[in-house]
């Protein structure tokens, strides 16, 4: 029987065919926006699961972005621990004026480094912990526990597919999401956005300003965009606020922003704007949650409202998050907190050490993945993965072939190790 050592020289051995699966990942063009363009890549994933002892679910999230979920069953599921191998298929989106040096989606290797949408971000994640999955099923090694691979969508996006893989109940003892972590083990914050609206219960013609805003002008009234700046004003007080009392190790101080993004109002330049809009975006520490944050912008802007003479009688209204930055402009991304001393985390630190030879860096990431909806549905989860966040959306995108091949063999090792691990 082949051994997990003997595997893990067969990843040296047979690198060229990690880099080939790596490169036809990359030629799906499978861009969020636009999105809708991932069948085909997952149709894929799906059959290359399912050539690899996999039994396959696979549904439409929105039409023609299904996810894939695989499930390779343990010999002894019950009594053995369960993983899920997460990432997502979509990519960045490109834009017409970016200046490639090739097409985005014809992968080549220069260098020692893998180019292409999506090298780093993540479908050299995707590609190493399939190629990881295939080796084993080649080897004939049987795993005790269950491994559950999601393949989802709608990442870049917020679309979230990963939480409706937890929707269908898809869960397990630990799960690794194989995003953009250049080998560190993560947590993360989290981001959630969110639209405040000034909005008038009357219109006015743009001559009746004077009657506004001079003395004995006698109409109570007022523009919505300018009372949207003094609402503006307190998210930068609050913004300050949280800077000086808030903080999370691996966090720079200060990296839990809200950003006034967009701003939408008024009708035209006869009237005098009766409704405002501003959509924000909230980055937020793996300690707290996007319910707890969005709170507290509430009840600060409403104390800030309840000092202005008109926005006390018009009040702010607000509205959190969404499901897709395509479809309802909005998004959540939950933080994910975690422990060093978790099991998971302790075998992957430890596959990590004795495959790459040096102690794993535990940390958090600067931006955030869909690991936070695993680790809210109670799952504890990590992100660990290839590519660095310099590459992640970048132009001319890359991955250094080598640490693609040592992921892979650190992958290998924990899969093998967790699943033979005792529940």
């Amino acid at each position: 029987m082949t051994t997990i050592a003997e595997l893990l020289s067969k990843v040296e051995e047979r690198r060229e065919e990690l880099i080939e699966l790596a490169k036809t990942l990359i030629s799906f063009e499978t861009p969020a926006p636009p999105a809708r363009n991932t069948k085909e890549a997952q149709a894929f994933v799906a059959r290359f699961l399912e050539e690899h002892g996999f039994s396959i679910e696979m549904w439409d999230v929105y039409p023609g972005d299904p996810n894939v979920i695989g499930i390779r069953k343990g010999t002894e599921a019950e009594a053995h621990k369960s993983l899920i191998v997460n990432g997502h298929i979509d990519v960045a989106e490109i834009s017409p004026d970016e200046k490639w040096e090739l097409d985005p989606f014809r992968p080549f290797v220069r260098n020692g480094r893998l180019y292409g949408r999506g090298a780093a971000d993540m479908k050299g994640g995707l590609a190493g912990a399939l190629f990881a999955v295939s080796l084993l099923d080649q080897a004939g090694i049987a795993l005790p526990g269950d491994l559950i691979f999601q393949s989802v969508i709608g990442e870049e996006v917020g679309e979230a597919g990963t939480l409706e893989c937890c929707k269908r109940g898809s869960t397990a003892d630990f799960a690794v999401v194989v995003d953009t972590s250049d080998l560190h083990i993560q947590g993360q914050g989290g981001v959630i956005t969110g639209w405040i609206t000034v909005k008038s219960e009357k219109t006015y013609h743009d001559a009746t300003r004077r009657q506004m805003i001079h003395a004995g002008g006698q109409v109570v009234a007022a523009s919505a965009i300018e009372k949207m700046m003094k609402l503006i004003s307190g998210l930068q007080e609050l913004e300050r606020h949280w800077a000086i009392t808030k903080s999370y190790p691996g966090f720079a101080p200060g990296a839990n922003t809200i950003n006034p993004a967009v701003i939408e109002g008024g009708r035209h330049a006869a009237f005098i704007a009766d409704e405002c809009r501003l959509w924000i975006t909230v980055h937020f520490y793996p300690d707290e949650t996007h319910e707890e944050v969005a709170r507290e912008i509430e009840e600060h802007l409403v104390k800030v409202a309840s000092g202005d003479v008109w926005l006390r009688d018009n009040p702010p209204t607000f509205s959190w998050g969404g499901s897709s930055m395509i479809e309802d402009r909005g998004e959540i991304f939950p933080s994910l907190e975690i422990d060093p001393a978790d099991p998971g985390v302790r075998l992957l630190a430890a596959s990590h050490q004795t495959v790459i030879g040096r102690e794993a860096e535990i940390d958090v990431s600067p931006t955030v993945t869909d690991g936070g909806w695993l680790g809210e549905a109670g799952i504890p989860t990590v992100i660990y993965g290839p590519g660095d966040l310099m590459n992640a959306h970048a132009v001319n995108e890359s991955v250094a072939v080598e640490q693609l091949v040592d992921y892979t063999k650190v992958l290998l090792q924990f899969i093998y190790q967790w699943t033979h691990e005792k529940k």
